[in-house]
């Protein structure tokens, strides 16, 4: 995609929606991390509704440790693969409790050690919670990169690395998320909503939809 299309791009996604943020419930950069540990092949809507239950309870380090695995583990019950995000969730809670007084490092590298972190979920931290103009790369994104010809990757490292390169920096710190929102909601995998696209004309997708 060429540098005038990329601006264009932006510039209409911001348009639509100029102050895009997570559709993870949190209040502090402590809850934005769990609920990423937690939404690993999980909706996000599923991760709220097992947070709404879990933060009034306990949402700092300190408080779940206190809470303890087992009963963790009743609160995200309704969530896949809850067994082990539940010992993640202690295991980097002690650490944060241990090493980093109870707050949540704001250091990739950090933030990477900690058990269930990614590099994704610690983009998402460091993006949304801490304002760094990092780009995660998930599978909404990894699919409109390569599906628009923004920046064609074979993997999400690849696809990650020329995001950072192509996307102008006055879009680099939102650009995560209009790339999910449109890949969520318009981009999608079986069927992309073609005719309903603010960018299909900038778009190098062959098999447009007509309907």
């Amino acid at each position: 995609m060429k540098r005038a299309d990329v601006v264009e791009m932006f510039s209409r996604l911001r348009e639509l929606n100029p102050h895009p943020t997570t559709e993870l419930a949190y209040t502090t950069p402590f809850e934005l991390l769990v609920a990423v540990i937690l939404s690993a092949q999980a909706t996000d809507v599923g991760v709220n509704k097992a947070t709404r239950r879990l933060y009034p309870v306990a949402n700092t380090p300190a408080a779940i440790l206190a809470l303890g695995e087992d009963a963790l583990k009743r609160h995200i019950s309704t969530i896949g693969l809850f067994n082990a995000k539940a010992k993640n969730v202690i295991a980097t809670c002690r650490i944060l409790v241990e090493q980093f007084d109870g707050e949540v490092p704001r250091d990739r590298e950090a933030l990477e050690a900690l058990p269930g972190v990614g590099r994704k979920t610690a983009n998402v931290v460091l993006n949304t919670a801490f304002g760094e103009p990092t780009i995660a790369v998930d599978t909404h994104i990894f699919r409109v990169a390569n599906r628009t010809g923004l920046a064609p990757g074979k993997d999400v490292r690849a696809v990650e690395d020329r995001l950072l390169k192509v996307v102008p920096a006055e879009f680099r710190q939102d650009a995560h998320h209009w790339l999910i929102l449109h890949g969520r909601y318009v981009c999608k995998a079986r069927k992309p909503d073609c005719p309903h696209c603010v960018i299909r004309d900038l778009c190098a997708f062959r098999d447009k939809t007509a309907a």
